[in-house]
């Protein structure tokens, strides 16, 4: 990311740039090669017959058309059909139905999370100061996730040098996770809810005096009830996943042992970018907000129990009673939750407060959960990359006209400057964003749509509902560490050539 002063006190940042897909114009790199290849068939088949040419065109026209026909995020017409007939097929299986605890099927009779963290396992362990720290182990996919929560400084009464100095080592930070060791990827979760006054019951009712007279008594009583209601509470957490090889046979107090060399330096790092108080979670906190996610009923009673000493519960204990995908939902015990997704980041530059009305509390949802999902890349592969687009965007300039050469022009400032940059030394991430916003009842649903437009403008993004993988968008929008580009039926490096 870079910054550019727009007068003394005003800087902007931007510089991001959608990744180009390789391949002829819609096609991708996989129609594309399709095209070359299906011409060259078709001028052989012609020398032999005319019909058989037919034979032969008629089938490649109908196999590219759904390759030209997209959607504004870019999706073709297969890569549609696949989310339909996927979701049919799940709906037929009875996957959108999860029922666990005693009176259900499940194994054990406990209340595991359900979906793309039915598989997961935790750990715990210390880091260098003492303090302990889960670790949450898929298994299968050999993938480990420490979860590190902090309390970011507001921008309210901040010099805007200050805050161009917190956003430069927020992107150093970034770029000091491409040099870290088997890490596949981080997320960013910043999640809001209304204050149901718990903190500040359990703060001033233990210490009113029994011999006060009745009208302070009074008056500390009514502040305790009222307060609440025009105030909330914003929780910061930041995932880091990473893959190690031969994890398994080291054995799972080996992986911990070195996480926990790692968190001091990762701290160190988020609170030099204005993360505030930081510190790794614990296995016991994961499970509690994992569990105040699917119930936000319970969010109190987590509140009052961890005051009192912990809540003592465990990671298998943290999932819902029973859940129900729906094509555009995600019912969920107390709560009924929808999800968005990014297509498409804000233009241009902005200035360092572009997401804060999206990150404040929205009054009318009960939670509301925004998810910045980050994948570092290698310096080499960052360097191919920003190469390859530099010549790309001058291939582009120098050979249209008009208002689409204005538009190739600025893509091949804004490369160069990548380029410069990236050469200096800065980082190259690739990011997403999804949000989700739980309310109560099925009759909240349009009014939470209506915010998420509102919400949306004020951001400068595009959006879109993640209809048809409501639960696995929920899921990934927990603070467990769920990186949406390594839980695909098709590689990713196929899909970026579709």
């Amino acid at each position: 990311m870079s910054s550019s002063a727009a007068g003394a006190t005003h800087p902007t940042y931007g510089n991001w740039r959608r990744p180009r897909r390789a391949g002829l114009g819609p096609f991708g790199l996989v129609g594309t090669v399709v095209v070359f290849g299906g011409l060259v068939i078709t001028l052989l088949v012609s020398l032999i017959s005319l019909v058989a040419t037919v034979f032969v065109l008629v089938p490649l026209v109908f196999f590219l058309v759904p390759l030209i026909v997209r959607t504004p995020d870019g999706r073709n017409l297969y890569q549609l059909l696949a989310l339909r007939v996927g979701w049919l097929r799940r709906k037929a299986k009875g996957g959108h139905v999860y029922v666990s605890g005693p009176l259900s099927n499940r194994p054990g009779g406990r209340f595991r999370p359900p979906g793309l963290l039915s598989k997961v396992e935790m750990a715990e362990g210390r880091d260098a100061y003492g303090r302990p720290f889960g670790v949450l182990h898929r298994r299968g996919q050999n993938l480990y996730t420490i979860v590190l929560g902090c309390e970011p400084d507001g921008g309210s009464l901040v010099d805007p040098d200050q805050v161009d100095i917190w956003v430069a080592s927020w992107g150093d930070w970034l770029a000091r996770l491409a040099h870290e060791p088997q890490l596949k990827g981080a997320t960013v979760v910043a999640e809001t809810a209304p204050d149901p006054g718990t903190r500040l019951a359990l703060e001033v009712l233990p210490q009113i005096d029994p011999d006060a007279p009745a009208v302070a008594r009074a008056v500390m009583e009514e502040v305790v009830e009222t307060y609440p209601a025009a105030s909330s509470e914003m929780h910061t957490y930041i995932t880091l996943t990473y893959q190690i090889p031969g994890a398994n046979k080291r054995g799972i107090d080996d992986v911990v042992a070195d996480l926990a060399i790692r968190i001091p330096g990762l701290l160190a790092g988020l609170v030099g970018a204005g993360g505030g108080s930081a510190a790794p979670l614990s296995a016991e906190h994961i499970a509690e907000v994992t569990r105040v996610a699917f119930d936000p009923a319970v969010a109190p009673d987590v509140l009052t129990a961890r005051a009192s000493g912990g809540t003592g519960l465990e990671w298998e204990d943290a999932g819902p009673a029973a859940t129900v995908e729906t094509v555009n939902a995600y019912h969920h015990d107390s709560g009924i939750s929808r999800t968005w997704m990014l297509t498409l980041a804000p233009r241009g530059t902005v200035r360092s407060s572009v997401l804060r009305s999206m990150l404040e509390p929205t009054p009318g949802t009960r939670r509301k959960r925004v998810a910045l999902f980050y994948r570092p890349i290698d310096p080499a592969t960052s360097a191919r990359i920003v190469e390859s687009d530099r010549r790309a965007a001058q291939f582009m300039a120098s050979s249209g006209r008009g208002p689409v050469q204005a538009r190739a022009v600025s893509e091949v400032n804004a490369a160069e400057q990548t380029a410069a940059e990236e050469a200096s030394g800065a980082g190259l991430v690739e990011f997403s964003l999804m949000v989700t916003i739980t309310v109560d009842s099925a009759e909240q649903l349009p009014d939470a749509n209506a915010t998420m437009r509102n919400l949306q403008a004020a951001a400068r993004v595009s959006m879109r509902p993640a209809d048809r993988m409501q639960a696995a968008a929920f899921t990934c929008t927990l603070a467990t560490g769920i990186l949406p580009w390594e839980h695909v039926m098709l590689p990713r490096e196929l899909q970026e050539a579709l």
